[in-house]
């Protein structure tokens, strides 16, 4: 148990150091775009171009953080993903019930609440906006409790994140493409296809799966089709097995550490000096590479980049809403923003509790580990921080600025008050355990 817990601790401090980035960033856009909003734009939508023979594609940097950068982020919440469904909370049936349950009620409830809003307006396209909850934020939040806070909340929230992850890839890819170019679609395919096979010839070498990954997210984003899906799709064909098993790996090392023979005055630092220990320690650091996955690799390469680089880059990219054009009653009252925050504030927690309350009681399911329908409930409330990803769909829905504005208005404003009042409630719950 020591063992599975330890590496998702790691995992949470990270993402949850991440998540105070995003906040910081979050202010820092909203300044920057308030103070100097010409400068604001004008940076962001500077156009790059990519030429491949000939291929050639030209987006603005925003749009390269969106397509390109934020494609690494869904990478690593497909890497996730597939972890969760071999090893972790989606393992198994019984294990994965009630995070499912909850991310269908946390993504089916908001959904509803904002298209009765919004239904035949020129909002209606976003009802997607809502459904996604941020783990980043959810996760910085529950961290400032400490150990306030059962493990099992932290492993709930994560779960529920990342089934919700794979509902709100689902929508953007069934959802919010308008039109395929084949010969890109095609060419994705056929790379897609070499991941594939290199699959079942037991091939390792991981900078070919990075290669082959490249190739497949530059026919998706020719394709039409939103470049971001091409990360999910390449992290479920990644290996996780390594080419050594575990049996193979203790009888490798072993041999090699039988060989060594250091006399009676002791080894020291003979590594430095002896040919033939150096040769040993370079044995058992290849058996250590052989029997890592390549799944295990790229996500413990990449996971601080996205964490601490890309989101945090992306948020500075995209919160950047200009309030001091836009009518705040006429903001606060427009049925767009309404639909996104009353689908974060109250359609995520009730969604989440209701379809997690229904599932353990039909399934009898039993809460372990300390965690109590208080911290359940606060938990769900905190699914309503629906950020980087709300505010990714707000792009997606809208071309026009002042749609995008209100949306992403309604996504800080919603994140914001779930944030706190999942803070209060998890607060009361802590307190009222330390009672008992």
């Amino acid at each position: 148990m020591l063992v599975l817990v330890g590496p998702f601790q790691k995992f949470v401090r990270k993402v949850a150091t991440g998540g105070f980035l995003l906040f910081a960033s979050t202010i820092i856009a909203l300044i920057w775009a308030n103070l100097a909003n010409e400068s604001y734009h004008a940076f962001w939508h500077t156009e790059l171009s990519i030429h491949l023979g000939p291929y050639h594609i030209s987006r603005s940097i925003q749009h390269w953080i969106d397509e390109a950068l934020m494609t690494l982020f869904f990478f690593t919440v497909g890497l996730e993903i597939k972890r969760e469904m071999l090893i972790g909370e989606l393992a198994s049936a019984k294990k994965a019930l009630l995070p499912v349950a909850a991310a269908i009620g946390g993504m089916v409830v908001p959904a509803i609440i904002y298209t009765l809003l919004n239904f035949s307006t020129p909002g209606a396209k976003g009802w997607g906006i809502p459904m996604a909850t941020d783990i980043a934020f959810a996760l910085a939040v529950i961290s400032l409790l400490s150990t306030r806070v059962p493990l099992g909340v932290r492993i709930f929230l994560s779960a529920l994140a990342i089934a919700d992850d794979i509902g709100a890839v689902l929508v953007i890819a069934l959802f919010y493409t308008e039109s395929i170019a084949w010969s890109y679609l095609l060419f994705a395919l056929f790379f897609l296809g070499c991941i594939i096979l290199a699959n079942i010839f037991w091939v390792r070498y991981t900078i070919l799966y990075v290669l082959l990954g490249f190739a497949v997210w530059f026919g998706i984003l020719g394709s039409g089709i939103h470049a971001t899906v091409a990360g999910v799709i390449v992290a479920l064909c990644i290996p996780a097995q390594g080419r050594y098993d575990t049996a193979t790996f203790i009888q490798k090392v072993s041999n090699s550490l039988d060989k060594f023979d250091c006399g009676l005055e002791g080894c020291g630092f003979t590594v430095l000096i002896n040919q033939q220990h150096l040769t040993i320690i370079q044995n058992i650091e290849n058996a250590c590479h052989q029997t890592q996955t390549p799944l295990q690799r790229m996500l413990g390469g990449l996971n601080s980049w996205v964490a601490l680089v890309i989101l945090p880059l992306f948020a500075l990219a995209n919160a950047g809403v200009y309030l001091g054009g836009m009518d705040l009653q006429y903001a606060l009252t427009s049925s767009i923003t309404l639909g996104v925050m009353l689908g974060l504030v109250i359609g995520k927690p009730l969604g989440i509790f209701t379809f997690t309350f229904a599932a353990s009681k039909l399934m009898k399911a039993k809460l372990t580990g300390g965690v109590t329908w208080l911290h359940i409930f606060g938990a769900s409330m905190l699914g309503g921080i629906g950020f980087t990803m709300s505010i990714f769909i707000s792009g997606l829905s809208f071309s026009e600025q002042e749609l995008i504005d209100l949306s992403k208005f309604g996504v800080i404003g919603g994140s914001l008050i779930s944030g706190i009042f999942g803070l209060a409630v998890l607060t009361l719950a802590g307190k009222k355990k330390n009672r008992s």
